[in-house]
């Protein structure tokens, strides 16, 4: 049964009780219904460490919780690269004041500056998160790095990008383009409960993505212990030894991913 069709026939007040209980079955579902694409993605990840590739992660909005969950945190893989809109002032020169616009994720050109401030090399991989799949800049990344012959693996709701229409000018949607598709099982518009009298509250997406990034990194550890490969993982820099460990491990991929104060 769908979120939706689920949410129809509750009939209960929102509540916390609520949320936990149907956030609860939507993950629970998901452990199942994800399992293969999980694998796909891993199979992906796992390749791509060992080719001595980054995994480059980008999203925009509350995708960026997610960006942060691949790259760059205890637990996680080390070649991974947190790819952001303030790249263009940390990197590209331009002025801070480009990040109040507001409506900067839907201009044109966009990601390919982000793309060329990132200097990927051909075997890296890209994970572009996006709950609707839309967005301009999204879509453009996901198609400036196809086009350049880069892996792509894609977090997205296909609930919700199937319920909109395409915004990119070539008329595609994240979904399209991905060699791998996580789909998150949010339902379209993200919010999970219903309110009375129209709208709904308690966004999913964050909850669901963790989770199907955290199996999915799970899941390439395994395929590279399995393969004789040892993981390159982060320990937490707040254990003795930790941050010291974790700078050993980055000088393999110096240059290649950026660990800022954010």
């Amino acid at each position: 049964m769908s979120v939706e069709s689920a949410n129809e026939s509750v009939t209960e007040p929102v509540s916390a009780d609520r949320f936990a209980h149907e956030s609860l079955a939507v993950l629970n579902r998901l452990t199942e219904s994800a399992r293969a694409d999980v694998g796909a993605a891993a199979a992906l990840i796992a390749d791509c460490v060992r080719e001595d590739g980054v995994v480059h992660a980008f999203g925009t909005g509350h995708s960026q919780a997610l960006v942060l969950e691949l790259a760059g945190r205890a637990g996680g893989l080390v070649p991974t690269n947190r790819l952001s809109m303030a790249d263009l002032v940390l990197y590209g020169g331009d002025h801070p004041g480009v990040l109040d616009d507001p409506l900067l994720e839907r201009k044109p050109g966009i990601a390919a500056r982000l793309y060329e401030l990132a200097a990927p090399r051909p075997q890296d991989l890209f994970v572009v998160i996006s709950n609707s799949g839309v967005n301009n800049v999204v879509v453009e990344m996901a198609l400036h790095a196809k086009e350049r012959g880069h892996r792509l693996l894609a977090v997205t709701s296909l609930s919700h990008t199937r319920s909109v229409p395409a915004a990119h000018p070539s008329g595609r949607k994240l979904a399209d383009l991905a060699d791998v598709v996580l789909d998150n099982a949010a339902p379209s518009g993200d919010a999970l409960l219903e309110l009375p009298g129209g709208g709904a509250v308690c966004a999913l997406s964050t909850l669901t993505g963790v989770l199907l990034v955290q199996m999915t990194v799970a899941e390439t550890a395994a395929r590279l212990l399995a393969s004789g490969d040892r993981p390159p993982v982060y320990v937490s820099a707040n254990v003795p030894g930790g941050f010291e460990g974790n700078l050993e491990l980055e000088k393999r991929y110096a240059g290649r991913i950026r660990r800022t104060a954010s």
